[in-house]
Formats: structure tokens, sequence, C-alpha cells
């Protein structure tokens, strides 16, 4: 998303904290001189920023204190994808069928495209494919992105981001057959970066699905950065499921930015589920008039998991429609964070807003903080919002096991009863059946 005064930023406070940078010299040779250009400014805008610490009122209750940025090292490249790839990928959460699957992990990526989607003329490949093969595609793309000024991680994602996906939807093309990729972040100590744009024209229709994840192991922290970009064109709309799965040594810092143009619309859904620590800023921002979009979020956390998530939806035209829905559950010792913000510019009349989070307890040393926020600069609105922090209601438990059923499980259904909103809003019985063992593996381990 380019930088426009509507975005929000809030005052800091004085602070000592102070935090080791990488230790990292990225060296760049890509032979396309835009590319070049835009990776070498992104590098000097991260180097310019320092790490962000609780003085930033985004980061005042992410504390990231305990990382040492300089341990992190580049991958280097191997030969064993195939290893390296677990098998439970192989059978894709999109349907029986897609369209096409991108593979990547650090080392390397495959790609399967059906014959009908290349034939529609859709673009879907990595980068350093179309770097070669399609340089002014990457142009069209990267001209549209300007990294937030405040945002280090997202110009670190700019500079090192090597590996990444584009989905090019031409004009008035629609497709039936959702598509799917998956980075699968192997390996110890190691900076992963990713960028992932998404770019429909007007009149087009696609489903997409992509997943991030990581062996559910080892003792060295990883980090991942990544910029997901997605622009949605007049009268085009998306279908796009977002799944993070990653282990528990991985800290995460995604950027997203998703703009909805004049009748557009997008039903944007996210699930949480890994990661030791993230740090999540979403941007959804309907820049034409009628422009429609949805949100719905869904997280678990255990162990000592620490989940950011800080969500903008913007109305920049008028008559707008913004629905966010996240809904959490945190067992253990672990904490979660929601920030939302409903901007409504003094240009979006009749604009229609709605946010709401709704977080359940499961344990007394689990914390889950919540804060909805509303910045209106024009009358003739309807923007609502809603927080809410609980336990499990002893009355339920109470009435199911009043009629035979254990606890344990009365306890199981009572949560996936509290998540099924969120369930409903997900368009694939493998997406819903992934959360749902997620649940119940969770549930087992509090229990246990």
């Amino acid at each position: 998303m380019t930088e426009n005064s509507f975005i929000i930023h809030r005052k800091s406070r004085a602070s000592g904290e102070v935090q080791s940078d990488l230790n990292i010299t990225p060296v760049f040779t890509d032979t396309n001189p835009f590319v070049q250009q835009y990776r070498q400014k992104a590098w000097r805008r991260y180097l310019s920023l320092s790490i962000p610490d609780s003085s930033q009122e985004h980061w005042r209750r992410t504390n990231l204190r305990g990382i040492d940025f300089s341990t992190f090292k580049l991958a280097e490249p191997t030969e064993n994808f195939q290893e390296q790839f677990p098998r439970i990928f192989d059978a894709p959460v999109a349907g029986k069928e897609n369209g096409g699957t991108i593979l990547l992990s650090p080392f390397d990526a495959k790609k399967n495209v059906a014959p009908q989607v290349q034939k529609k003329g859709i673009i879907f490949e990595t980068l350093d494919s179309l770097k070669v093969t399609q340089p002014q595609i990457i142009e069209k793309v990267l001209s549209r992105i300007d990294h937030d000024k405040t945002a280090k991680f997202s110009a670190l994602t700019g500079a090192l981001g090597l590996q990444g996906i584009l989905l090019y939807v031409p004009k008035n093309v629609r497709l039936e057959l959702p598509l799917q990729s998956i980075f699968w972040a192997a390996g110890e100590g190691l900076l992963h970066s990713l960028q992932l744009f998404v770019y429909l024209e007007e009149g087009s229709s696609v489903t997409y699905v992509h997943e991030s994840s990581s062996p559910n192991a080892g003792s060295s922290l990883s980090l991942h950065a990544a910029l997901i970009d997605v622009y949605v064109g007049p009268d085009a709309h998306l279908n796009f499921v977002e799944l993070q799965s990653w282990g528990e040594n991985i800290v995460n810092f995604t950027s997203e930015n998703v703009q909805v143009d004049r009748g557009g619309s997008v039903d944007w859904v996210f699930g949480a589920l890994g990661s030791r620590l993230t740090k999540n800023v979403s941007n959804l921002s309907m820049i034409g008039a009628g422009a429609t979009g949805k949100m719905s979020g869904f997280y678990f956390t255990d162990h000592v998991q620490h989940l950011d998530h800080d969500t903008q939806q913007n109305h920049l035209a008028p008559n707008t429609t913004s629905d966010l829905l996240f809904k959490g559950a945190l067992t253990d010792n672990s904490r979660s964070v929601w920030q939302g913000m409903i901007y409504v510019s003094p240009e979006a009349n009749k604009a229609d807003g709605y946010q709401a989070n709704r977080n359940l307890v499961l344990s007394k040393n689990a914390r889950a903080d919540s804060i909805p926020g509303l910045e209106i600069l024009t009358d003739d609105v309807r923007c609502t919002h809603g927080a809410t922090v609980g336990k499990i209601d002893e009355e339920q438990v109470f009435y199911l096991t009043s009629r035979g059923m254990p606890r344990d499980d009365a306890e199981r259904l009572i949560v996936e009863g509290f998540f099924e909103p969120i369930m409903q809003r997900i368009p694939f019985e493998g997406v819903r059946k992934r959360f749902q063992n997620a649940i119940k593996e969770k549930m087992e381990h509090t229990r246990n």
C-alpha cells in the first residue's frame, strides 16, 4: 500500500531499550535495474530505523528485548528439497483439486499449474522466475510498494525478500479452481524473508490459499519477515485464506496491505496457530466507492506463545463496507494482543464499518489484551466495535455434564462452538478440518 495521510502514527514515549541488530551485509546482484533499486532503497530504510521497542504505542505490549537479532543468518542453498518438505502438504487443503500449487522452502521451489489456468492468462509464479521472464509485471507490482517509514521489518523484507510469489489475474478473467501456495521455513537460526503479491484486474475473480509453516522443533530461534500486498481491482472479487502454523522456534513479523477498488470485494480469512512470537500488521483499505472488505481471524495460543495482531480498516471512499471478526482462545502462559482501528476519511460518506474481537481464556496465567478503536472524520456513517475477554461458562459445562458428557468433552465442545462463526466463513472443508484438529490437540495438551 502506498504511503498516504490516513495512516495513523501514535506518539512514542521515551525509552532506553536498545537491541542488537542483524549482522548481515547483503549483496544486490539483480540484473533488473528496477528491482535492484527497489531492494537497495528498502535496505537503506531498514538501516535507518531502530528495532521497535515499548516506547512505540503499537509495540507497547510486545517486548523484543529477549531476541538477539545478530544471531540470525541467511539460509544457504541445498538440494534436499524433497526431504525438507513434509508429506503432509501433498494433499491440498483447498479441495480435492486446484488450479495450481507453488511450494517454497529456503532451499528450493517447485510449481504445478493446470493448463487451463495458463490459457486464461493468469500468472501464478515465483518472483525469481518472473524477474527473468516477465520483468514488466514485476515492475508494475513493485512500483505500488512504498514501505511505511516506521516499519523496519517491512523494509527488511523488501531488501532481502529474494523468495516470493506473484498472482496476477487479467481483466474479466474468473477462475473457479482455487490456487494454493506453501512456504516451509526449515532450519534453525535462519532469517527467512518472503514477498507475496496478488493483483486482480477489473472484473476478475479468484480464490487463493497461502500457508506458512515450519517444523515444530529446534532449540535456536529463526526469524521470518514477510510482506503481503494485495490489490483487488474495480468489480473484482478475491477469496483469500491465510494459514499460519509456525513451529515454536519462529519469531514472525508480517506486514499485510489489502486494497479494494471501486465495487470490488475481498473475503479474507486468517488463521494463526504457531510461532514463539508474532507481530502481524494488517491494513484493509477500501479505496474505491462501493468497495467491500470482510476479514475473519482465528488464533489459539498455548505454552508461552505471544501473538500480536494489529488491524486497521480504512474507509477512503463513499459507500464502503468493512466487517472484521477476530476470535481467539488462550491456554498455559500464552498471551494475545489485538489492536483494531476503523478509520473513516472525510470523503467516505455512508461508510459502514464493524469490528469485533472475542477471547476465551482457558487458564489462569493466560492473558488477552483487546483494544478496539474508531477514528471518524465525517458524519454520515455507521461504525461499531466491540471486544470481550472471558472464561468458559460453568453453567454450559454443568448443562452438558449433567446429561452424561465428560467434562473434558464438554469443554472442547464449548470451545468448538465459540469458534463456529469463524469456521462458517472458511470456504474449504480441508482448512476447517486443519483448524478443528488444532483445537483438539491444544485442548488435549491443556488437560495434560
